[in-house]
């Protein structure tokens, strides 16, 4: 034992090899001496337990290997690169919308400089920092202006916070949403310190509901979109025009939570209905909320748009500073906007429009590409087939809509070889992310972003 123990070299020693010498200029003498005390320490309870010296110590190559492995380690941001072959294309686990070269190119430039952020050049002053998005917004969406924070669900809260407190806030009980992350409706007006109004039936509300639950205490009219379920069968709902007639009787303002959100007509892409901002702040609603990572295409925020009198109270709120943007997100969403200003390029410029939109016979295409690329790696336990599939947006968008697909699928005798299989998978330099269904590994390619670099990895490797 002791012998095992007077060959675990001391800390001065390695500091005055070249490989220590090495690793030092790379990373420095004190990420270098934390990390070899560390090993040192590993290498002490190793022998006590085992009475041997542990395997990078059998040599000095060994040991600088481990040292350099770590600090390289230590050096690496964990949240790596993925490709999603879910078949859902806004996956929240996976980060949801992917950015636009433009808006990529405007983020950078926002990093690595000094930004107008809240400077007016010409009148040499300081300005607003939505500004920018405000004008691109009243543009798009007919609003009069815009306020932007950091994801919808702040959004709902800086209106309720702002207009609602220790008031009444009425909406239908059918649209009592629950997001992902167990984010719900009730619990963020608690926090806003308003009073939830229940009205209606889970599936069957009418306007004398609202109606009959107005008083001197309500704050004014909610309406929710349900774009994460839909409730089907014998139903009623009450529209935003409806809603902002009776808002105008008694002088209430009316607000709608869009939540996902579109500045497009999606039908028109071939894809299902989603309801559009501008058709929101056409019918006459004060408040639109919506996302900007979702259908829009953007970086992650929350958006409202409406009547400036309501904006400006909102951006005069103490929350809102709270819940501001950066730079990086403000120019990363004013570079995804002014898409929207060309509207023929869209699906061409904006990465999550594009996925939706591509083929069949393009998906068809990949897929065959990804089956061969699998093959040269699978051994005879694998088989591997391609089958129509069925894509869906994600993120809450539409989620009884499907969208026509092809995936290469991967079945084995043994449900352990597939479970094997996606542990290499997610091994890979990075990782692929597919899904399970009918006792098969599903592989869909409408979802994956990069596909050349996904055959590349897998060519590679």
């Amino acid at each position: 034992m002791q012998s095992l123990f007077r060959s675990i070299p001391a800390i001065d020693k390695l500091l005055k090899t070249p490989q220590g010498a090495d690793l030092i200029q790379q990373f420095g003498h004190q990420a270098f001496v934390t990390q070899a005390r560390l090993l040192i320490e590993q290498a002490r309870q190793h022998i006590q337990q085992h009475q041997s010296l542990p395997d990078f110590l059998q040599t000095e190559n060994t040991l600088f290997n481990e040292l350099t492995h770590r600090l390289q380690s230590l050096a690496q941001v964990k949240m790596k690169r993925v490709f999603n072959l879910t078949g859902t294309v806004l996956h929240t686990n996976l980060g949801r919308g992917l950015w636009s070269e433009q808006a990529i190119s405007a983020a950078t430039d926002a990093m690595r400089n000094n930004v107008a952020l809240e400077f007016d050049i010409e009148a040499g002053k300081r300005s607003h920092r939505d500004l920018y998005i405000s004008e691109l917004l009243q543009q798009l969406t007919g609003a009069e202006a815009a306020c932007v924070v950091n994801n919808n669900a702040a959004a709902v809260l800086l209106m309720l916070a702002t207009f609602a407190q220790g008031k009444e806030v009425i909406i239908s009980r059918g649209e009592l949403i629950e997001i992902g992350g167990a984010f719900r409706i009730p619990d963020i007006m608690a926090q806003a310190g308003c009073k939830l109004v229940e009205v209606g039936t889970t599936n069957r509300t009418h306007l004398k509901d609202y109606r009959n639950a107005i008083n001197e205490n309500t704050a004014f009219l909610m309406k929710v979109h349900t774009s994460n379920y839909q409730i089907q069968g014998f139903t009623s709902s009450v529209s935003e025009e409806e809603l902002v007639a009776l808002g105008q009787e008694f002088n209430l303002p009316v607000i709608s939570d869009l939540g996902s959100g579109s500045l497009t007509d999606m039908q028109a892409l071939n894809l299902p209905a989603e309801p559009m901002v501008q058709q929101k702040v056409a019918s006459g609603v004060d408040l639109v909320s919506f996302s900007g990572d979702k259908l829009l295409g953007g970086p992650q925020a929350g958006i409202i748009v409406g009547k400036k009198a309501f904006i400006d109270q909102l951006q005069q709120h103490p929350l809102k500073r709270v819940l501001r943007c950066d730079k990086v997100i403000l120019s990363g969403l004013e570079a995804t906007l002014r898409h929207y200003l060309f509207p023929d390029r869209l699906t061409d410029e904006l990465p999550t429009l594009h996925l939706l939109t591509q083929s069949l016979d393009c998906l068809q295409q990949k897929a065959e590409c990804l089956k061969v690329a699998l093959s040269k790696r699978l051994d005879c336990r694998y088989l591997l087939q391609i089958e129509p599939s069925e894509a869906q947006i994600g993120s809450g968008a539409l989620p009884t809509e499907k969208i026509p697909s092809f995936a290469v699928t991967i079945s084995a005798d043994k449900q352990s070889d597939l479970l094997e299989l996606e542990k290499q998978f997610k091994a890979y330099p990075n990782p692929i992310i597919a899904r399970f269904a009918q006792q098969k590994m599903w592989l869909d390619v409408r979802s994956v972003a990069e596909f050349e670099a996904l055959i590349f990895m897998l060519e590679e490797l």
